[in-house]
Formats: structure tokens, sequence, C-alpha cells
């Protein structure tokens, strides 16, 4: 009997002190990277936020949210009830730069109005043993909502003076992205408990929502900001026409008006790749690439990628490096893991870290 409970033990340790897999390569402009699979048993991960060195709270589409601790991950429950549906759900997960005293976590997620759903933020606080969202709040949401899953965009900034960054899509409905009437097919800029700020472009201008802060986009599903303060976005396009832009303040990005793609059927998109009062993209891709997450590299333990943009694509399965001016892709870095890539983050010690759809897991990237 003692014999027996032993090898129990003994298998059970070797089972939690089991050795991780063995570590992939990829290469890249900067000689051979690790790669290694840190988190797993993820459905459809969509977003992810460091809370400190080895902890970061991670989202599934259809609603969960995890904590994740050196690899082992527990659930945090008093999420928002999410619309998932397509590509609608919970999405995009941020922690303030002052969590270490507040506790503060913003959410973006699909939120249910009626028969339809729209792009929504909440505000909460992360209980002390990491388990439970308490002091949720809604502070803002995208209405009227509208039918049909898709083009949520739904990604969110946290600016140096506090203020939040979302980018919203169209939601399919083409001209509402010229409307500054409805947020959808915009950035909008709100403070943290949702009021909007005084100096946004449209405060006060008739008939336009006052939280807008660039209209005329698709779907834009990456947003960061770089070491200057500036605020880039990557977004679909139809048929071709994926965009990276440069978000300025009270700037239209032209959708659906001009677009260097076409529609899927192969009709021409309004009146071609130009018109005047209408921003050109930094970068386009076509054919398209599907782009989601987006991050821009400090240089921590890369130098030579200091303040390049890498964006994930999620139907070519492999990670864009972009650099220069004028802003070219010069780099696709690809291994089987890089499979649907849909959100990235660099990491305190420097690391790059992705989320792969195909896997259900989290993948960091580190010099050999």
């Amino acid at each position: 009997m003692i014999y027996r409970l032993a090898l129990i033990f003994c298998l059970s340790l070797g089972s939690a002190l089991a050795t991780p897999p063995k570590a992939a390569a990829m290469d890249s402009n900067q000689g051979q990277l690790t790669v290694e699979k840190m988190v797993d048993g993820l459905d459809v991960p969509w977003g992810f936020t460091f809370l400190d060195d080895d902890a970061l709270l991670v989202t599934e589409r259809d609603g969960r949210l995890w904590y994740v601790k050196e690899g082992r991950k527990q659930t945090v429950s008093g999420v928002p009830t999410v619309a998932a549906d397509g590509q609608g759900g919970l999405l995009d997960v941020v922690a303030a730069r002052d969590f270490d005293q507040s506790r503060r976590i913003y959410l973006t997620y699909a939120k249910p109005q009626g028969r339809g759903a729209g792009t929504a933020v909440a505000r909460a606080t992360l209980s002390p043993d990491n388990r439970q969202l308490t002091d949720v709040a809604v502070i803002f949401e995208a209405k009227p909502g509208a039918r049909g899953g898709r083009h949520f965009g739904a990604r969110l900034v946290e600016a140096r003076d506090g203020s939040l960054f979302v980018s919203l899509g169209e939601r399919g409905d083409r001209p509402s992205a010229q409307d500054l009437g409805r947020e959808q097919g915009s950035v909008i800029r709100i403070l943290p408990d949702g009021r909007i700020p005084g100096d946004n472009p449209f405060v006060g201008v008739q008939n336009a929502r006052p939280a807008i802060w660039s209209y005329g986009h698709r779907n834009p599903q990456g947003l960061a900001m770089d070491a200057q303060g500036r605020l880039w976005g990557v977004e679909h396009g139809a048929k071709g026409g994926d965009e990276v832009n440069l978000i300025e303040k009270g700037t239209n990005y032209g959708w659906p008006v001009i677009s260097y793609g076409t529609h899927y059927s192969g009709r021409k998109i309004g009146e071609g790749t130009q018109t005047p009062g209408m921003a050109q993209p930094e970068w386009y891709w076509d054919p398209s690439i599907a782009p989601s997450g987006l991050m821009i590299y400090s240089g921590k333990l890369w130098p030579e990628w200091q303040g390049d943009l890498f964006v994930g694509s999620l139907k070519f399965d492999y990670i864009s490096r972009l650099s220069g001016t004028p802003l070219k892709e010069v780099e696709r870095l690809k291994s089987p893991q890089t499979g649907r890539v849909r959100d990235l983050r660099e990491a305190p010690d420097g690391s790059i870290w992705f989320a792969s759809e195909y896997d259900g897991a989290l993948y960091r990237l580190r010099p050999q």
C-alpha cells in the first residue's frame, strides 16, 4: 500500500514537473529565433495583456477570461455577457498603466443589444486572488446595435494621458463609416470613466458623435502606440486593400469611398484609390493578408527592430514586419506555430509573444 501511494505521488509529481515541449526555431534577419509554447488549451484566443513579468490575462472569443501565471491558467469570473456570434464575443483586454496600484483592466466585447450587438468597452477591477472581476462598468457602447456577427474592430490602447483609444468596425454597413452621426467605422477616444475629452475633434459639431477621433475605417483589428505617442492601426480591406494607417485627429481614412482593393464580386470600390480630403494608407497589402493584432517593438532584445511594426496574418499564417520611411513590409516571420496569428504583444523582458488561433496557444519569441 505504501509502495502504491509512493508510486502515485511520484507519477503525479513527474506530470506536474514534466519537461516542457522542445522549443522550435524560426528564421529571421536577426538569426534564428527560439519559439516556445507558453500557454495552451485556449479556444480562439483573441487578446492578452501582461500584468507583470510572469502573469497575464487572456480572452477567449466565446466569453472566457483566463488568468495565467508561469503557464498555468485559471478562469476569472464576472465577465460581462457577450454576444458570441461570428467575429463577435469577448475580444480585447488591456491592463491599465497603474494596474499595480488600481488593479484596473479594460475589456472590449460584442454587447447584446436586443436582436443585435454593438462594440462595447467595460472597466473592471481584478480581485487580489486574480479569480474575479469586480466593479464592472460599461463605459462605452456603440448604439444602435446591428445584426450579423462581423466587423466589430475592438482593439484598445491606453494613451500616455490615460485616455482610451478604441477601434470600431462598420459592422458590414459600409455607409456608416462616413457618417459622423454613428461610431461604427471609427476610432474613438474616451476617458477611463467613459466621459468624452473636450479636445476630441468633433465635440460640438452638430449631429456628430463626440467620441469619434477618426473615421472612414472598415474593420480595424490592430491598434498600437509608438514611442513618440503616435497611434497606428491596421484594418481589413475587402478583396485586397488591407491597410496600415497612422491614425490622426479628425482624419477621414476613406472607406468605402476609396480603397486599394475591390469588392468580393470583383467590382470597383467607390471612387478608386484616392480622392481629396481622404488619407492614404502608410502601407497596404494586395492580396489581402487578413491583418489582426499590431505591436510596435521597443528594441529591448533586438535593437535593429526598434520602432518596427509587427502585424499578424490570419490568412497566410505569418507575422509581417514593417519598417522604414516610407513604411514597407521588409520581412515575413513564419513557422509551423504562426497559424492565424490573432494578437501580438511585447513582454516586459522584451520578448515577443503571439496568439495562434490554430493551436489555441500563446508562443514566445526570443533570441537563441
